[in-house]
């Protein structure tokens, strides 16, 4: 911006930013602000459970080794019980064994990502993926 000099009464030269000026760069910086925090936001919940889907598709690849060699998903430990792997969970995963021939991943958002329009996500031992809303897998 242009630095002002004006004369005032007194005649000394006054230098800076007129009120006015301040006042629309404020309104501006509230603006810009106001359209860029919600998207960051979505960002931040989409970047989330991708790595929730992630984990649950490494485990479900480790649920398939471990039927190999054991020929039930019974008793199957799971590698993860969270979202990511470290630091604070956005997603607790549970493991579900239907009979011996068959699961049901989930992960429950927790904490602020449950305000996600997914909800919880699942994975079966078919491969079947589903969520709360449309477009989350």
């Amino acid at each position: 911006m242009k630095t002002i000099t004006r004369t005032s009464r007194m005649g000394k030269s006054a230098v800076g930013f007129t009120l006015i000026e301040l006042m629309i760069v404020v309104a501006i910086i509230g603006i810009l602000s106001a359209i860029a925090l919600p998207a960051y936001r979505q960002y931040v919940l989409r970047a989330n459970r991708a790595d929730a889907q992630a984990i649950m598709m490494e485990t479900a690849q480790y649920m398939e080794r471990y039927f190999t060699t054991n020929n039930s998903y019974a008793d199957a430990p799971l590698l993860s019980d969270k979202s990511p792997k470290t630091g604070t969970a956005k997603y607790t995963i549970s493991f579900t064994a239907q009979s011996d021939t068959g699961y049901t991943l989930q992960a429950a958002p927790q904490g602020g990502q449950a305000d996600d329009s997914c909800g919880t996500l699942t994975v079966s031992n078919t491969g079947a993926t589903g969520a709360g809303g449309a477009g989350c897998w």
